[in-house]
């Protein structure tokens, strides 16, 4: 099974690739359509979705494919 096939739903606890190494974060909501969302342009369907991520480190939200998430 592929990793993009992934579901998450919001509350999740995720990981993700960061910059400094791996951060840890909450699903805030899936999306299923183009969009602004964390200051950019979001590319997504119900085919290809993307998540919506707050990180708990940061506070700052970040979207990712869900082949980029790994729940906790």
């Amino acid at each position: 099974m592929a990793t993009d096939d992934q579901s998450f739903t919001k509350g999740d606890e995720v990981t993700w690739k960061s910059h400094g190494g791996t951060a840890h974060g909450t699903v805030e909501k899936k999306i299923t359509s183009d969009t602004e969302e964390a200051g950019r342009t979001v590319r997504a369907s119900q085919d290809d979705p993307q998540y919506l991520v707050r990180s708990d480190r940061s506070g700052g939200e970040a979207v990712h494919k869900p082949g980029a998430l790994k729940k906790d």
